[in-house]
């Protein structure tokens, strides 16, 4: 029979639910994604590192878990990062019956194997309603034992998740880009390696102005932006040269500070599949795949910038571009996996800057 578990918030809220995971506590910040499917991929995104991840849709862990271990290309085949990167997980209800072509097990015995609590049976919908009410906040996952509450983003989260020495893929290809790593998702690298490009893979705080390169990439990530400095240094003599740049998520962020405009936190962020943007300009509508507590203010962005995306819901900027430059970026997730895929021809674009 499943332990009985309970999700506290930092308000006093109190709700009682079954284990399905490690039976252990955990605490972090408390968020909610709405997508339908993705959860192995969304589990192992380090954009949610120190997060407790409450899931929308009704079924989880219907179509289990691929092998962890495949590799292609020297990276996971199947999902975004070498680990669970969430705290805890929270559903409604949890499959324990699972079935797919690529499945070897039961999400609850991954997140075991990986010491990661998981809670199910409670109104996952009465949740999110309370989290866009009052905002992201910070909970805890109690088992046995008690433990205080956590504020992941006091850390700098993006130190914890970035690689820590280069890493070279598919060496010698005609173009040569190097990517920040401040928390990259395995189909980033993916999209491009599908491009026949050479990728070095530095170091969040690498200084990489010592490299030969034709191109250069900033990755997605966790956390507070501004804890980034040294990334935020390196970008801003990026910015004065002619070679091109491409941002995603908080890589958006931290061109958009190095350029001289700033950021704030979100009240419950964008965490979902289905989020429309607008490309400015035009009547083009784009539906993303997001997941972000912090934005940029464009209305500081200096005025060689302008901005290439906004959000439809909100009207956040969900984008930069140079007026001149080839410099760009976007908030949410060409790359998404799994989907949608509308904005996967940005990294065409990043490349057909670098050829020209």
């Amino acid at each position: 029979m499943d332990k009985n578990v309970k999700i506290v918030f930092q308000d006093g809220v109190e709700i009682e639910g079954k284990s399905f995971g490690a039976y252990t506590s955990a605490a972090g910040e408390i968020v909610f994604n709405t997508a339908m499917v993705g959860y192995n991929e969304s589990l192992t995104d380090p954009s949610y590192k120190g997060q407790i991840m409450v899931m929308t849709f009704p079924i989880v862990g219907n179509y289990g878990v691929p092998d962890e271990n495949a590799l292609v290309d020297e990276i996971e085949t199947w999902i975004e990062s070498n680990q669970i990167q969430v705290t805890g997980l929270v559903v409604s209800y949890y499959s324990d019956d699972f079935s797919h072509w690529n499945a070897i097990q039961k999400l609850g015995d991954w997140l075991k194997a990986h010491n990661i609590p998981g809670v199910y049976g409670v109104d996952t919908r009465a949740i999110t309603n309370k989290l866009r009410e009052e905002g992201s906040t910070l909970a805890k996952i109690v088992a046995e034992n008690d433990i205080e509450f956590y504020d992941p983003n006091v850390n700098n989260l993006v130190d914890q998740v970035s690689i820590k020495e280069v890493k070279r893929y598919n060496e010698g290809a005609a173009i040569k880009i190097v990517l920040v790593d401040c928390g990259v998702k395995n189909n980033i690298i993916r999209c491009f390696l599908k491009r026949d490009v050479e990728i070095i893979r530095v170091p969040w705080n690498y200084d990489y102005s010592t490299l030969e390169y034709d191109g250069l990439f900033i990755s997605n990530g966790p956390g507070d932006p501004q804890m980034c400095e040294a990334t935020i240094t390196h970008l801003k003599k990026s910015l004065q040269e002619d070679q091109p740049i491409f941002g995603i998520c908080l890589g958006n962020q931290l061109v958009s500070l190095a350029a001289g405009a700033s950021t704030f936190k979100l009240k419950y962020g964008h965490r979902s599949h289905n989020q429309p943007v607008q490309l400015v300009g035009t009547k083009k509508c784009f539906i993303t795949s997001q997941n972000h507590g912090f934005a940029v203010d464009d209305s500081k962005l200096p005025e060689v910038f302008k901005t290439f995306f906004s959000n439809l819901n909100d009207g956040t900027c969900e984008g930069i571009r140079h007026e001149s430059k080839p410099i760009f970026t976007v908030q949410f997730h060409p790359e998404a996996m799994g989907g949608p895929v509308d904005t996967e021809y940005l990294f065409d674009e990043f490349i057909e800057e670098i050829k020209k």
